[in-house]
């Protein structure tokens, strides 16, 4: 799996699914790091007939914002397709364009970064009655469509479109990822106008994630899904129409006028805007010269401390520049296999006194200053990368105070089991130098713990080296890398296979050897270890917890024992996150309002039909 680790770019709602599944880390700061959208609606550049059109004049409705205009946002890529079913449709941009024309089941709110439903009434869940568990084990879901959501040419938006996406998923000859749809019963598929209802062989929460677009039935069935759908687009069902790529310049988008969505605030009919381009400026030089000369509206910029400050020099002028936690969390992990012997032989990892005073020694504000800039908070769990209201901050007890790290290595020292006069307290930290945040995190190290008496070496290696061999064989003894978060329970769920004290390499992802037991015949021998150095009750929980995570898929359940697994993980010091990488967004906000950078996979364009000119 380490070749995911390179990317975050499979479909959001969609072929993120598998995304979550496998929870994909991310390594190399070098490489492109971005997650996309599912596939959904688009029109073709005839536009339909408008029954209930918005204005397409400046005048705005009493007390409300103005119709008209038009607003650029401007991209480093340029999509290979506009199929995310199709070759090279999980690039990045294929979903940042598709925001304006695709609907389906759930979308990402930019503020809570909480799933949300789009074009059912509610997301289905045992407690509203959507989902049931039946007696035999298998797992029944509803959706209500809401009764206003209609395609652009009018066709109103049914179950038969929620059968069709998914005989399109599992058409055997078409090249698509089918995981969860696969486990759809097919004989237990119910359509209605406005209701869809099937059945799964098994619960799983992974299930929040389908039908994250729809394909209109009547407009797509009997073309070449494939190949017909590449350079425009099916009938929208979302707030605005493809009607032109320019290829190497632009795509531009034009309003709906059958858009079945209005503003919660003001009861205007959206979008706000006639149209939308989306340009593409591959350097990053141009691309942040067209946003200064305002040739552009809205930016997301590659997020270099640089940048940013250079773009923040804006905000006296009118710019307004939104600075964010991504989804890309760093952390520091302690190895609990035998081969961290060969990296460092005095390791103390299997102390739990060791790790909390590796804990409380670090300056996790300093590492943010320095590398970060204070742009954003330090982490205190992993869980505020994936649902940040369901997180308990768990590491927040671990705050920086070297003499408590003093003290709780002179309890180790203590110990009957230790003799650091024979075997000092030493820390040999490995982590990718071709990555300039990891090398200063290294560099910052350095006087941390050494103030507290800890032998401290840095031993970095190539990416190449680090999310190969070391990675997979357990080769580290403090190490430092990234896991990508998403949004909901299902990613959260996924989440914890990593540490799965019943899962090790190779068949497994619990790279850090946490509660693992012996691994024998494997291929390399590198995988071939003897059982983990801890293996108490916490692991055997552990075990119990993930296994109850991936067999319910009830709510309150399963924050439960999301819950019972930040803690142990946290009291337990199996790991210390970080920070997450920072995430900008950029828009004229004198020029454009209703603009909300979102930093998960839903992108800068999740809510387009709220943008609306301020200067008409």
């Amino acid at each position: 799996m380490k070749h995911l680790w390179q990317r975050r770019s499979l479909t959001w709602l969609g072929l993120l699914l598998a995304f979550a599944l496998v929870v994909a880390a991310c390594g190399d700061d070098d490489a492109a790091t971005t997650t996309t959208a599912a596939p959904a609606a688009a029109t073709t550049t005839t536009a339909a007939p408008a029954t209930t059109a918005a204005p397409t004049t400046t005048e705005a409705a009493p007390e409300g914002k103005p119709y008209g205009g038009e607003a650029i946002f401007a991209n480093d890529q340029e999509p290979p397709t506009l199929n995310s079913y199709a070759p090279g449709g999980d690039n990045f941009i294929v979903s940042i364009v598709g925001q304006g024309y695709w609907t389906g089941v759930q979308e990402i709110d930019g503020f809570t970064l909480e799933i949300i439903p789009e074009v059912v009434t509610e997301l289905p869940t045992v407690a509203n009655g959507g989902i049931t568990l039946n007696a035999d084990g298998t797992e029944t879901i509803r959706y209500t469509i809401r009764d206003e959501a209609v395609w652009a040419d009018g066709v109103p938006i049914s179950g038969d479109d929620f059968e069709f996406t998914y005989n399109i998923i599992m058409d055997p000859d078409l090249p698509i990822t089918r995981t969860t749809y696969e486990d759809i019963d097919p004989d237990s598929i119910v359509v209605g106008p406005k209701t869809f209802e099937f059945t799964l062989t098994a619960p799983t929460v992974q299930a929040e994630l389908i039908f994250g677009a729809l394909i209109p039935k009547h407009d797509v069935e009997g073309s070449d899904f494939i190949n017909d759908w590449n350079d425009t687009m099916w009938v929208s069902g979302g707030p605005f129409m493809f009607d032109q790529w320019q290829k190497g310049e632009f795509i531009r988008l034009v309003r709906n006028p059958n858009y079945w969505k209005t503003d919660a605030v003001t009861g205007q009919q959206l979008p706000y805007l006639d149209s939308v381009i989306i340009r593409f400026i591959p350097e990053t030089a141009a691309l942040i010269n067209a946003f200064k000369a305002r040739e552009v509206d809205v930016i997301n910029p590659p997020p270099s401390i640089e940048t940013i400050e250079d773009l923040q020099t804006l905000e006296a002028e009118g710019a307004q520049i939104e600075v964010l936690s991504g989804p890309i969390w760093e952390h520091l992990n302690f190895q609990f296999g035998d081969n961290r012997f060969e990296r460092n032989p005095g390791s103390y990892n299997e102390f739990l006194e060791y790790r909390q005073a590796v804990a409380h020694l670090i300056d996790k504000q300093k590492i943010v200053d320095e590398i970060l800039k204070g742009q954003v908070e330090p982490l205190d769990s992993y869980v505020e990368a994936f649902s940040p209201t369901l997180s308990l901050g768990a590491w927040a007890q671990y705050d920086y105070d070297p003499d408590k790290a003093i003290a709780l290595l002179a309890d180790l020292c203590a110990r009957a089991d230790t003799d650091c006069d024979a075997n000092p307290v030493s820390t040999v930290f490995s982590t990718t130098s071709n990555n300039d945040a990891r090398v200063t995190l290294s560099q910052l190290f350095v006087g941390m713990f050494e103030a507290v008496g800890i032998v401290y070496t840095n031993e970095l290696e190539d990416s190449s080296v680090f999310f190969g061999e070391t990675l997979d064989f357990g080769g580290t003894d403090l190490g430092e890398f990234a896991w990508v978060g998403t949004p909901g329970l299902a990613g959260l769920v996924g989440i914890h296979d990593i540490f799965d004290p019943e899962a090790p390499p190779p068949d497994g992802q619990n790279f850090y050897r946490w509660g693992t037991p012996e691994v024998t015949g494997a291929d390399p021998e590198g995988y071939n270890q003897g059982a983990s150095s801890v293996i108490d009750e916490n692991t055997a929980r552990f075990a119990v917890i993930r296994d109850a995570m991936n067999a319910t898929v009830d709510e309150v359940e399963l924050i439960a024992l999301m819950n019972e697994a930040e803690q142990i993980l946290a009291d337990q010091v199996v790991i210390i996150p970080l920070y997450a990488r920072l995430d900008p967004g950029a828009v004229w906000a004198d020029e454009l309002g209703g603009f909300k950078h979102n930093p998960s996979q839903a992108g800068v364009t999740w809510n387009i039909e709220q943008w609306y000119r301020v200067d008409l």
